[in-house]
């Protein structure tokens, strides 16, 4: 009974590292969303993404999917592309942690869909800590839109980062769907490649080459993408989602951290008492022990 305790306390920490780096590397994207436009900050980034995933791929011998399991990184891919161009077109009108607090209704979608998708058995506990987190994300979020700025702009991106979210509940659940049937190498490479088939659709009329002052910011975000992506499909494969689903709520801090240091937006007090909420969650869940691992139906 020790091991399974170790997994699921081995893939919460994992999980928690890898949305550190997601939190950091939107921060990169910001500034090359900024700079650069959102469609060419994701397409080149992406394209890097994927000759990093190649690399990785073929060094380490990884084996051609079955059918079944290129549907999924192919649907994965495609619902990934479109929300992170939806996410990073927001954030670049909007402030970064202004921009993840409102991504936080995904994860409480999540719970739900995992549920009705994966056959996970929600917990009582599971409910508290999630909705524990979103009570931190909600005192953020009020502080924020009571500030009285009504940019057009701004309303614009928080649209964006809305449909992101929704679309970021969906792709939760074909994460673990994927990291139950695929290892880590194999989902990056497939994931990146199927993301970026599905952007590079509009590169006729939109891809623009960067310069070489945007390319270490560019390397930089593709490198973290990738990281990333293979951390969390560690993670997913070795713990149910409705117990990783509030180490989303840490990428808060992340992103107050990364706004504050690189946009000079400044932390308040009502971060910090969101913050405070969104551990607190993030504990509750981690104290949970899955009775067991469901391999999901894809």
């Amino acid at each position: 009974m020790s091991k399974p305790k170790a997994s699921q306390a081995a893939a919460f920490l994992v999980a928690c590292i890898g949305i550190a780096l997601f939190s950091v590397m939107d921060g990169v994207m910001k500034g090359l969303a900024i700079a650069i436009g959102a469609y060419n900050a994701m397409l080149w980034r992406q394209m890097l993404t994927c000759f990093m995933g190649g690399v990785t791929f073929v060094a380490k011998k990884g084996s051609w999917p079955s059918r079944e399991n290129m549907r999924l990184h192919m649907l994965r891919g495609v619902v990934a592309g479109l929300m992170a161009f939806t996410f990073f077109w927001g954030i670049a009108r909007v402030p970064l942690a202004e921009g993840i607090a409102l991504s936080f209704i995904a994860p409480l979608i999540t719970l739900y869909l995992a549920a009705f998708m994966l056959k996970e058995r929600i917990r009582r506990s599971s409910i508290l800590a999630s909705l524990l987190g979103l009570s931190g994300v909600l005192v953020i979020a009020t502080a924020r839109l009571g500030d009285g700025q009504s940019d057009p702009d701004a309303l614009w991106g928080m649209g964006s980062i809305f449909v992101s979210a929704l679309l970021y509940a969906y792709n939760l659940i074909l994460q673990r769907q994927q990291s139950l049937v695929a290892g880590p190498v194999e989902v990056g490479f497939f994931l990146n490649i199927f993301s970026l088939g599905t952007i590079a659709v509009a590169a006729p009329w939109l891809a623009v080459v960067p310069s070489a002052e945007h390319m270490p910011s560019i390397f930089a975000a593709a490198l973290l993408s990738f990281v990333s992506i293979m951390l969390l499909s560690w993670a997913y494969g070795r713990a149910e989602a409705q117990v990783l689903v509030p180490v989303e709520y840490t990428a808060f801090i992340w992103a107050a951290i990364v706004g504050w240091v690189a946009f000079a937006e400044p932390v308040t007090t009502s971060t910090v008492a969101g913050a405070v909420l969104i551990v607190a969650g993030c504990l509750i869940a981690a104290r949970q022990q899955p009775d067991h691992v469901e391999a999901a139906a894809v």
